[in-house]
């Protein structure tokens, strides 16, 4: 059984996986070396290679804003009077009975 062509030059241009190509390949995951290793099994790091980000000086006054607003109300937790917070057996069961009815 073949799969039609539409789905033949779907699947085409999905990513590849080590799983369908030759053992050579090796994806990784983009991040680098940050250092060496050494013959004793530990690890050198290298200052040179280690990724620095330079903060604006003037951080307050950027036009760079936040994903999210900094004037967000923190959320009231709906188990704030049970000890057990919301992994209580008791009131997963009160629940389920009340969602699904008695059995």
């Amino acid at each position: 059984m073949q799969p039609t062509a539409p789905l033949l030059r779907r699947l085409r241009r999905l990513a590849l996986t080590t799983k369908q190509v030759n053992g050579g390949y090796y994806k990784g995951t983009g991040s680098g070396s940050m250092g060496r290793h050494t013959k004793h099994g530990g690890y050198i790091i290298d200052y040179k290679k280690v990724r620095t980000y330079v903060v604006p000086t003037d951080l307050k006054d950027s036009k760079l804003t936040p994903f999210v607003t900094k004037t967000m109300e923190p959320l009231k937790g709906f188990f704030e009077g049970d000890p057990k917070g919301g992994l209580s057996g008791e009131r997963y069961l009160d629940r389920w009975k009340r969602e699904n009815g008695m059995d």
